[in-house]
């Protein structure tokens, strides 16, 4: 079995970050947790830089002009085109006209997953990055409550 970066975040944030346990382990009894569960290690730095560089978007200041107009159009680059398909780059214009992400928001979830270790993503896995990157959002608490509905409805429909 060949486990990527986002499976490891997946078991982060399904077991860790999306939690109220106030008992979080800190990073060194995670990699030994990951290691234990058989994730490879090159994977779970990867992982740990992957959610360490959505801090740093979270830290950066936004140069956001208030004279933009609302609707826009976004163009996406040819490496762009190739990781992300049709359905996703449809998801993510629905999920900004129904409000759940706005334009800045959307910019970061497609950075995130230009960032993960995959040639393709699939349209589950953009919903889980979408759902990440809302968390680490300050303001979006809304967004990310709607989103997880739409995550985890999906996945009941799946089970039953």
């Amino acid at each position: 079995m060949k486990e990527n970066v986002f499976d490891v975040l997946l078991y982060l944030f399904e077991n860790y970050i999306d939690t109220d346990d106030t008992n979080k382990p800190d990073k060194d009894a995670l990699e030994s947790e990951l290691e234990g569960v058989g994730f490879p290690n090159l994977e779970i730095h990867k992982a740990f830089d992957w959610l360490e560089s959505m801090t740093v978007i979270e830290d950066q200041p936004s140069d956001e002009d208030d004279t933009k107009p609302e609707l826009s159009m976004r163009f996406y680059t040819e490496q762009e085109l190739l990781r992300l398909d049709v359905q996703c780059r449809g998801y993510l214009l629905f999920l900004e006209q129904v409000g759940v992400l706005d334009a800045e928001t959307r910019e970061v979830v497609i950075e995130r997953v230009m960032a993960l270790d995959a040639d393709e993503i699939d349209l589950d896995q953009m919903k889980w990055v979408v759902l990440m990157v809302l968390f680490y959002q300050p303001g979006r608490e809304v967004a990310y409550a709607w989103m997880e509905d739409l995550v985890f409805e999906d996945l009941e429909a799946v089970i039953h």
